[in-house]
């Protein structure tokens, strides 16, 4: 049985200070959330205090991106051994937003999950097509070669990661895959993890892509989706904690 779920990414939204009061609020209202896994990935300057103030809680603590390389001259970059220094336990990579705005090609994502995995940091793969893929009747093949990106040099390593199926047509935008379609996408991820690794009966896929606490509980019912990723519904503790309830 795999336990769902659920990561926060607040993308470039909190200061350290309002990250510290929503750790206290959200640890506060998940305690009797016992069975699903909960993550939290603010923005890099908050990592250290989220860490600490989350520890001896049921809240992991994500970062939002990392850089493949150990160390070196890279300005303005942060290894996965610093995120890992830092206190967090996982890492998001390929994000539809670092691929369109930052540039992130699948050779890119490729090592910078391959980094993770051996700093010790499990990844939070994002796959996804956009809007004239999914016109275009290419929505299969496109996440197919996005995972195989990845799971192709992991071997072995791939089952320690965790896959993110976001529609680019629906992050943040407000529209939503219907759970058909979204169940149809994960279905076919599944089966591709589970002919690469053996273990993809066992590997969570989550779905992220405007999802409210108003379509969570028909989105999380369907079988091969194990969660969520979200965005500007997890900026508010009541109304990620909605989310989370709402799957349960």
């Amino acid at each position: 049985m795999r336990i769902p779920v659920f990561a926060a990414n607040w993308k470039m939204h909190k200061t350290v200070q309002e990250t510290t009061s929503f750790v206290r609020e959200f640890s506060a209202l998940v305690k009797s959330l016992t069975q699903v896994e909960l993550i939290l990935a603010p923005p890099f300057t908050a990592i250290a205090a989220a860490a600490e103030i989350a520890r001896n809680t049921r809240v992991d603590i994500a970062a939002q991106d990392l850089y493949f390389e150990r160390e070196g001259a890279f300005t303005g970059e942060v290894s996965a051994i610093m995120i890992r220094d830092a206190g967090a336990s996982h890492v998001i990579v390929g994000h539809s937003e670092r691929r369109r705005l930052f540039g992130d090609t699948d050779e890119w994502v490729n090592r910078k999950t391959r980094a993770a995995v051996a700093a010790e940091l499990t990844p939070i793969v994002c796959i996804g097509e956009t809007l004239a893929e999914r016109e275009a009747g290419q929505t299969e093949a496109v996440v197919k070669r996005q995972l195989s990106a990845v799971i192709h040099q992991l071997t072995h390593c791939a089952a320690e990661m965790v896959v993110a199926y976001e529609p680019v047509w629906a992050i943040g935008t407000g529209r939503t895959a219907t759970p058909e379609q979204a169940q149809a996408v994960h279905a076919v991820l599944r089966a591709q993890l589970q002919a690469a690794t053996g273990h993809g009966e066992r590997m969570k896929i989550l779905y992220g892509g405007s999802v409210k606490a108003d379509n969570a509980a028909t989105l999380f019912a369907m079988p091969d989706i194990d969660g969520g990723l979200i965005g500007g519904a997890s900026l508010k503790a009541a109304d990620f904690v909605a989310i989370c309830r709402a799957a349960g």
